[in-house]
């Protein structure tokens, strides 16, 4: 390798030293920042020593460098303190920034122990001094670097993992509470699954709580849009929901201070939330139900699968002070079931066409799996409609089962 002594950029790729490279991973990229052209020799014919398989670029400046790593990033940064163009830790830093997932070398003369220590201390992987290298030196260290660097960003990920994991535990929490009923026929079954492997829950949320007369309420919801806001919105909503329901608000009441609960503390003047809301009184045999702007229940009995006739109502959000909204009464079965659902569970593709599920698509499969019940009922839901929709609808499903199999 040829360099004339100039402060200008130079940037030259070695030849790759060593031995044959893994197929599977390739040679380790390594970038050497050094404006001495001796230098820079001397870490090549190391390299070429060690027999360290590695692809090597030389460049003099820290301009040269940032744009190389740009353009190619490296697994390994060999780079000297003492720059036309930057010096110190100023240097080290602004290396990190375009590379953060490189490891980075720090290069020191030999009265500069301090730097070392000092590069290490902001990040730096290792550092090594100029007069002390072997080609055996500088392969471990770059082997080392490469490995450390490589086991920060696993526990950096590990660190992002568990605290989505507990965020994820404080929305379900929120979200999905566990219901408050006693001394009721009606067993509760839930799921929620969010739009994608790993992805916080958003805005879909249910619960279900028994008053002191005995009567079941239940709820779904879904608030537009998706992420933390949405979430919040939904937590928000349903802690309201249960508050007004235990503070002896019903139904069709409890809509109008949700509504504006909801326009108070939404943070998008265009955020909604769709609502199911059901009551069951006990020794009646019949079902009161509200919605505003959400698909209607689903009923299974002995008689098959239907969807309740109950008129839709405004969403929350758009409705305004002078909407009302009203409750339907139905009769129900001695024994049977209801099921809500959000309309992720709905809206996805029925195959590898462009048709959709649906609601009779949904009432389809329910009918289908006849012989399933609670959880396994709920699984079977999800997965089919998951397996058919193949990835192309994202949004996140949230599902409440009430099952009785005696008179209410």
């Amino acid at each position: 390798m040829t360099a004339d002594d100039t402060t200008d950029d130079v940037s030259v790729r070695l030849p790759r030293q060593g031995g044959p490279a893994d197929a599977a991973a390739g040679p380790p990229r390594l970038l050497l920042v050094e404006d001495d052209p001796g230098d820079a020799l001397l870490v090549e014919e190391y390299l070429s020593d060690a027999r360290l398989d590695a692809d090597l670029e030389w460049t003099q400046t820290l301009a040269g460098a940032l744009a190389s790593a740009a353009e190619r990033p490296p697994d390994c940064v060999l780079l000297d303190l003492h720059l036309p163009d930057a010096v110190g830790m100023a240097a080290v830093r602004r290396m990190q920034r375009a590379c953060p997932d490189a490891a980075v070398i720090v290069l020191t003369g030999l009265a500069e122990d301090k730097a070392g220590v000092d590069a290490v201390a902001a990040g730096a992987q290792d550092y090594m001094v100029k007069g002390t290298v072997s080609g055996e030196l500088l392969d471990r260290a770059v082997r080392y670097a490469v490995q450390r660097k490589h086991a920060e960003r696993t526990a950096a990920q590990l660190r992002v993992n568990e605290q989505r994991q507990a965020e994820n535990r404080r929305l379900e929490r929120g979200l999905l509470p566990t219901p408050l009923l006693h001394d009721t026929p009606i067993t509760p079954t839930s799921c929620y699954l969010p739009s994608r492997e790993g992805a916080l829950l958003a805005g879909d949320f249910l619960d279900a709580v028994q008053t002191p007369d005995g009567t079941v309420h239940a709820v779904i919801g879904d608030v537009s849009g998706h992420g933390p806001d949405a979430a919040a919105m939904g937590v928000c909503l349903r802690i309201a929901w249960r508050s007004l329901v235990l503070g002896g608000h019903r139904e069709a009441d409890l809509l109008g201070p949700m509504d504006r609960l909801l326009g108070a503390e939404r943070t998008a003047g265009s955020m909604f939330a769709t609502l199911a809301l059901l009551a069951l009184p006990p020794g009646t045999g019949t079902i009161q139900v509200v919605l505003a702007g959400h698909e209607a229940p689903v009923l299974i009995d002995a008689d098959g699968v239907r969807q309740l006739r109950v008129p839709p109502g405004l969403a929350l959000g758009i409705a305004g002070d002078e909407v009302r909204w009203q409750a339907t009464e139905l009769p129900l079965p001695q024994a049977g079931a209801l099921l809500l659902c959000t309309d992720g569970l709905i809206e996805g593709h029925a195959g590898p066409g462009r048709e959709r599920l649906g609601t009779d698509g949904l009432l389809a499969l329910i009918a289908s799996a006849a012989d399933r019940r609670g959880q396994d009922l709920l699984d079977h839901l999800t997965s089919t409609t998951k397996a058919l929709d193949a990835g192309r609808h994202l949004d996140d499903v949230a599902v409440l089962l009430l099952e009785w199999d005696r008179p209410l």
